[in-house]
């Protein structure tokens, strides 16, 4: 029950953001945005979240404050903040999974870690050449590391922090496309933050589903023993 006020805060304070981003308010973005992922990390650590999921979370939280600014250098502070935290969620998925679901891990890594790599390498020859040239090897270093979080997390830990991770993906593809100069859609910065929030709830969903699942599994088994 205590786990339910800090979802339901963390769901208002996105709602806030996002109105805030639609109305072009930027005082409500910019109060609003540094919200998001401390009470999505009270939440996860409420519902028994692991130290990984909870680091991984507040480097989140660094990102999006950095990224307040509109400074080169907080840009890049920005990117090595979300780079740890996707190194917290590799820790994190590398760790999930029990033995007996090794083989159908060992396929889906077949069939999709090809698929993630092709994104990979178009994505980063699409944006080269209109980065900044300082920023080409750290933006490229920076896809890798994000699609291999997403992959591992879909291969890990199945849909629903595979979904996050392809929203991750999105959320800051469209952030490298503004940087690049590349076409984007209509209030992208809209587009971010939405595909931002639900990626990282997604995550922490997907992790609390598997580390819940054994003990069900448990308890189901219990329940049928004579």
């Amino acid at each position: 029950m205590r786990s339910r006020p800090l979802l339901l805060a963390f769901g208002l304070a996105t709602a806030a953001d996002l109105l805030s981003l639609a109305a072009g308010f930027a005082p409500g973005h910019t109060a609003a945005k540094p919200l998001l992922m401390p009470l999505l990390a009270a939440w996860a650590a409420s519902r028994g979240a692991p130290p990984p999921l909870i680091a991984a979370l507040l480097c989140g939280w660094g990102g999006d404050v950095l990224l307040l600014s509109g400074a080169d250098p907080a840009f890049l502070a920005g990117m090595a903040s979300f780079a740890a935290g996707h190194v917290c969620y590799l820790v994190l998925f590398l760790r999930a999974g029990s033995v007996e679901n090794r083989r159908p891990r060992v396929r889906a890594a077949a069939l999709l870690a090809p698929c993630y790599a092709i994104a990979l390498i178009a994505t980063v020859a699409l944006l080269w050449s209109g980065l900044p040239p300082e920023l080409r090897l750290p933006v490229a270093g920076y896809s890798t590391l994000l699609t291999a979080m997403a992959c591992t997390a879909a291969v890990r830990l199945g849909p629903t922090a595979g979904a996050g991770g392809l929203l991750f993906l999105l959320s800051d593809t469209l952030i490298a496309t503004g940087v690049a100069d590349r076409p984007q859609p209509p209030r992208p910065d809209l587009w971010i933050m939405l595909t931002y929030a639900a990626a990282q709830f997604l995550l922490v969903r997907g992790t609390l589903g598997e580390r819940a699942a054994p003990t069900a599994s448990y308890q189901e088994a219990r329940s049928t023993t004579p």
